[in-house]
């Protein structure tokens, strides 16, 4: 199994929860704070797999990933997930 397929899930929960915890943003989900920062470290795994240049701790490809990650807060609150 490959390393980094154990290690994103395990960053994306931390980001998030940094993220939730530390961004200015008001009207905010969880969910989607949670949902957005998958969706960037998917996409940085996606900058590994076209090689291009990034940072790496091991096999995660993590700056890209939280860069993406962070670039993607604004549009949380706008994400319609709703509990009621």
């Amino acid at each position: 199994m490959h390393p980094a397929l154990l290690l994103a899930p395990l960053l994306a929960l931390i980001t998030s929860q940094l993220f939730y915890a530390f961004l200015p943003y008001s009207r905010r989900n969880y969910l989607a704070i949670l949902l957005l920062t998958g969706v960037g470290f998917g996409l940085g795994q996606a900058w590994q797999y076209l090689q291009l240049p990034s940072v790496h701790i091991g096999e995660g490809n993590v700056v890209p990933g939280v860069v993406f990650a962070a670039l993607l807060q604004p549009l949380a609150p706008r994400l319609p997930i709703h509990f009621r």
